[in-house]
């Protein structure tokens, strides 16, 4: 085991390749901090892998710390694919349909895209994307890594043979207004990234007349947004890049080997 120790926290991608450059063999395991190991999952995650050489990233299933199942995958993330996966979340949430989850989530399948709290990848495919996109410095970070991966072709598995338990958004709880802000930075950044232009102004105008609203409603009691949170989300979402994201800054940097 080697631990590393920064004096900054250089943000989720970043962050894992610093790891990723220290990191030896032929797969390198993304584990977040708050996950509780309940079984020795790796040997089943890394079957996955030998069997089929066209699977790039594998992933178990997440359990919330009841036993019960996690929503663990989501469909490609754009207007549409956020509209199915926020619905299905929401309607989980309120325990609708929570059998019907759990069959879904019970079988191996080719999926979009991971929750990255407990992610396995070929090092070849890590170092040939050149690691997380640093741009993201929390969010959507796994989406972006399994897009880019799978216009490489390479496949994306959920393994639901194994499981952990995922404390979903422990780490982040302490610091709501900014982790608001740093969702939203990400999801504009990662639409700039992959989606069409249409999907890309869709959205713009989302955040502008929702968090324009809030911006305007900040003072009422039952509001817990800030002001200030509500116009740097409207800025955000109007600049291109957004801020944060100069153009051309962020290159990952995980050396080739």
């Amino acid at each position: 085991m080697k631990l590393i120790c920064e004096s900054v926290n250089h943000g989720f991608g970043k962050g894992n390749n610093i790891g990723a450059k220290v990191a030896q063999g032929e797969y390198i395991l993304f584990l977040n901090t708050d996950t509780i190991l309940t079984c020795d999952f790796l040997p089943q995650l890394l079957t996955v892998m030998t069997q089929n050489s066209q699977v790039g990233i594998v992933a178990p299933k997440l359990l919330n710390q009841d036993g019960s199942v996690q929503i663990s995958t989501s469909p490609a993330l754009g207007v549409w694919g956020e509209f199915l996966a926020q619905r299905r979340s929401h309607r989980y949430h309120r325990g609708q349909n929570k059998e019907y989850i759990e069959q879904k989530f019970a079988q191996r399948q080719e999926v979009d895209l991971v929750v990255g709290a407990a992610l396995l990848i070929r090092r070849k495919l890590f170092e040939q994307l050149r690691g997380f996109d640093e741009n993201f410095f929390m969010y959507f970070e796994e989406a972006d890594l399994c897009q880019r991966a799978q216009y490489l072709g390479w496949k994306i598995v959920y393994e639901p043979g194994v499981s952990l338990i995922h404390l979903h958004g422990a780490s982040t709880k302490q610091r709501p207004q900014q982790m608001l802000l740093e969702y939203r930075r990400s999801q504009v950044y990662y639409y700039q990234k992959h989606r069409p232009l249409w999907e890309q102004k869709f959205l713009q105008g989302y955040l502008v007349i929702k968090f324009g609203y809030l911006w305007l409603t900040s003072g009422s009691p039952n509001q817990r947004l800030d002001k200030n949170t509500a116009h740097q989300v409207i800025l955000t979402a109007c600049s291109n890049p957004p801020a944060r994201f100069p153009q051309g800054e962020g290159t990952p940097t995980l050396p080739e080997s």
